[in-house]
């Protein structure tokens, strides 16, 4: 798997030179944001067990802050993006601190409800402009202002590299006590808290890192788009979304959510093309029914074709 990962690595750094078609530059940049948030759910909610429903908050989080610090106070988007990663973290924290009292479905309708009362609130607050949205300005292509309008390869290049860095982070924390904590957290909860692992402590743990790379992700999506709105980012179909790139790759797997991102996200993409930006409801039936067939043939995602199900936890 180690082999496959890094000859599609060098696969994916030459894509953008082989073929220089905007549209094909756009699926793999979409694919590579959506792999980001898909990652980081797959940390509180594939190893720690928390499933979450309400993740498309940090990824709203991260791009309205650094969208209001660029307008408003004119603070350049690297730093924007790291203080909007950090004040997802925050958030993250403080919900996670009432919410991870709750088991189960109670928390699953939790996440769902916090989600919703967020989209709303930025939907009624004149400050971030409500439902009209934030768009930002259209200035020269600059890595330091992380603008591309006129070339694709850098929002390309950027995705991908972090994209990278955050796998290889998930990787190392899967080979360390942290995550044989969040696995144990996940497989029986109170046989952790018998052995004295701090439950509480490493879910907290889990939520903010998930709220860090989520956030990440939002920041990336808003400056490529140019455009923000709280329908776009902290809709329950987002969430929903994220949530089915992991489950159709691989939950608790490294690469299984990316491998959803790359199945899932051409199919939304290509038939919003075909069908229009609603797609008819055709795009949605499409991948409903991928998601079927992947729960009867391969429930536990088709990351499993490469290698078993054991074999991929080691």
């Amino acid at each position: 798997m180690k082999f496959i990962f890094i000859l599609a690595v060098a696969f994916l750094i030459c894509l953008p030179f082989i073929i220089d078609h905007p549209y094909i530059k756009h699926i793999m940049i979409m694919i590579f944001i959506y792999a980001i948030v898909a990652v980081a759910w797959n940390i509180l909610s594939g190893y720690t067990g928390q499933i979450s429903l309400g993740n498309a908050m940090f990824f709203g989080l991260g791009g309205y802050t650094s969208s209001i610090l660029f307008i408003n106070f004119n603070i350049n988007p690297w730093i924007g993006m790291i203080i909007g990663g950090l004040f997802a973290v925050t958030f993250g924290f403080f919900l996670g601190l009432p919410l991870f009292r709750l088991r189960r479905q109670y928390f699953i309708i939790a996440t769902l409800a916090a989600g919703e009362i967020m989209r709303i609130t930025f939907l009624n607050w004149d400050y971030v402009k409500g439902a009209r949205g934030i768009e930002l300005p259209i200035m020269p292509d600059s890595f330091i202002n992380m603008t591309f309008a006129y070339n694709k390869n850098g929002f390309y290049f950027i995705s991908l590299t972090i994209l990278i860095f955050f796998t290889f982070i998930v990787f190392v924390i899967t080979k360390t006590k942290l995550g044989y904590y969040f696995k144990m957290i996940k497989e029986e909860e109170d046989a952790a808290k018998s052995i004295g692992i701090n439950v509480l402590q490493y879910k907290l743990v889990a939520i903010s890192i998930t709220a860090f790379f989520t956030a990440i992700a939002g920041t990336i999506y808003n400056q490529y788009l140019l455009y923000i709105e709280p329908d776009m980012v902290f809709s329950v179909s987002l969430s929903i979304k994220i949530l089915l790139l992991a489950a159709l790759g691989g939950v608790e797997t490294i690469f299984g959510p990316i491998l959803g991102a790359f199945i899932l996200i051409p199919i939304i993409e290509i038939t919003r093309v075909i069908w229009g930006g609603a797609g008819l409801g055709l795009d949605l039936f499409l991948y409903s029914i991928l998601i079927i067939f992947i729960a009867i043939f391969r429930p536990d995602g088709l990351i499993t074709i490469f290698y078993s199900r054991k074999r991929l936890r080691k």
